[in-house]
């Protein structure tokens, strides 16, 4: 286990980044529970990857969720649903990683569905250099029909706990704090638990970055 500041955590990460040669572009996932800190570790590698001359795509999994209909018909807070319904894995298998993996022919479209709005999107199709590296952040990304479509693996783990304490801050402008705790406590967190108990996802990454504290985060490399 490793300790430090926040930019020595994103230079090593960098340096993850770097390690990977491939003839393609380089498929970085950032998993984690809701509100673990995914998308902020995430918009930061990818300033620091830019700023050391790498091509970046951005993506997340919010922009691969299924309509709204589909997505609770479980109900809104069901565990269950939130594991099994959510997402779009074929979409986001089809437009975006099998074309940035091996025998890909790099053209991509980073998103094809606006969760906000509940409509369709079709974002213009682009070609990724060869060099590009995706950082692509979500939840359940190490699931089987994902798992082996990463070329680096990152695990953002925060006490559970905390990840309610921090939507209630986060969410407390739209939604109130009951709200916000009930989604939390009956969809969100379980659907994690439901998930370590069929994946054990930090059996399978390549860093596992320790949040509970995102300016002094600990971090640890293993092999896989």
């Amino acid at each position: 286990m490793e300790h430090g500041t926040r930019d020595e955590l994103l230079g090593r990460l960098a340096e993850s980044v770097e390690s990977v040669a491939l003839g393609h572009p380089t498929r970085v996932a950032v998993d984690g529970p809701p509100a673990a800190g995914k998308t902020n570790l995430a918009d930061e590698l990818a300033v620091v990857l830019r700023d050391q001359g790498r091509a970046v795509i951005r993506a997340t999994i919010d922009d691969f969720v299924v309509p709204r209909a589909q997505r609770y018909r479980r109900g809104e807070y069901s565990a269950e649903g939130c594991y099994l319904d959510a997402h779009d894995h074929d979409a986001l298998t089809r437009v975006l990683l099998d074309p940035l993996g091996p025998g890909g022919d790099r053209r991509f479209q980073p998103a094809v569905y606006d969760h906000i709005a509940d409509s369709v999107l079709s974002p213009p199709v682009m070609t990724a250099p060869v060099n590009a590296v995706l950082v692509f952040d979500g939840v359940f990304l190490l699931r089987p029909e994902l798992i082996d479509r990463w070329d680096l693996r990152i695990f953002v783990s925060t006490a559970l706990d905390k990840t309610v304490d921090r939507a209630v801050i986060r969410e407390g402008r739209v939604s109130s704090r009951a709200d916000v705790e009930r989604r939390w406590r009956e969809r969100y967190i379980p659907s994690q638990q439901l998930y370590f108990a069929r994946i054990r996802p930090t059996d399978h990454v390549d860093v596992v970055v320790h949040n509970d504290e995102p300016r002094l985060p600990a971090w640890e490399t293993q092999a896989r």
